[in-house]
């Protein structure tokens, strides 16, 4: 009895430690501690700038990077993670849908309008009959580059493709472009290997990439892409979520973002 007795108690204990692990530390004072994903560069750059904001809401962040899109998620329905800032909705909606994740959105962030570069020509126009251009290999930001050379007059895609567009959806490729899919944080380091590549700004930024200077094609600033804070579904109503989305979403922060990035990416808030 007594030893049944004790292996209930250390799985109780195990229990008990498995669910702390996963919640918000609460400190003395009534500040909580959040592990909060992001990805390398600008998201990172501007959480530092949230967590300054996010002491005065009791708040003490945690600021956990990422060099994939993969991993934040996966950490976060594991709950590794109290919330993660690095993703748009697009791609949000198709990791939850691919992997079942109960992951929400709770507040828009900023906008990355994505470019084309190239460091082998000057503009789309020259690209040569058969040019490689490398493509993020998730579907979302793929379909995402697809529309935009389309938007070029580059490509066409078949009707109703949409965001989620991939390279089997191209009906008309006069210039037989050859779209190679890669991780989008090699895109950048790619490029001299390829004639051109879609890169995401998060990523362009840190590679030295000047999206207003160096882009050979830009999204428009209303994309549909704009960044998105995300918690498990099961915390979306705590209360400290709510001290998150003020600390992101305050002045402070849009100065930051404005000054610092120069109109490479935009306060969506």
């Amino acid at each position: 009895m007594k030893t049944r007795t004790f292996l209930r108690t250390l799985l109780a204990a195990a229990s008990t430690a498995a669910l702390l692990a996963h919640a918000p530390l609460a400190l003395a004072g009534g500040q909580t501690t959040l592990k909060v994903g992001v990805t390398a560069g600008p998201h990172a750059e501007i959480m530092e700038q949230v967590k300054k904001q996010a002491a005065a809401q009791g708040l003490d962040i945690q600021v956990v990077e990422f060099s994939d899109y993969v991993q934040p998620n996966a950490a976060l329905a594991s709950g590794d993670l109290q919330a993660n800032s690095y993703q748009h909705q697009p791609y949000l909606d198709q990791q939850v849908a691919d992997r079942g994740y109960k992951i929400v959105s709770v507040a828009k962030t900023v906008a990355f309008p994505m470019g084309v570069y190239s460091k082998k020509h000057a503009s789309l126009k020259d690209l040569p009959e058969g040019a490689r251009i490398g493509i993020p290999n998730d579907p979302s930001n793929g379909g995402r580059t697809l529309l935009l050379l389309e938007g070029q007059g580059l490509i066409k895609l078949k009707p109703g493709a949409g965001l989620r567009a991939s390279p089997l959806d191209v009906v008309e490729n006069p210039k037989k472009f050859k779209f190679v899919e890669l991780d989008a944080a090699q895109l950048a380091r790619s490029l001299a290997d390829l004639d051109a590549a879609s890169v995401p700004t998060n990523y362009a930024l840190p590679a030295g990439l000047d999206p207003k200077k160096q882009a050979l094609a830009l999204e428009k600033a209303d994309t549909p892409y704009t960044g998105v804070l995300a918690v498990r579904e099961q915390d979306k109503n705590q209360p400290w979520v709510q001290a998150l989305i003020k600390s992101y979403q305050s002045a402070p922060v849009r100065d930051f973002i404005n000054e610092h990035f120069k109109g490479a990416l935009l306060p969506a808030f």
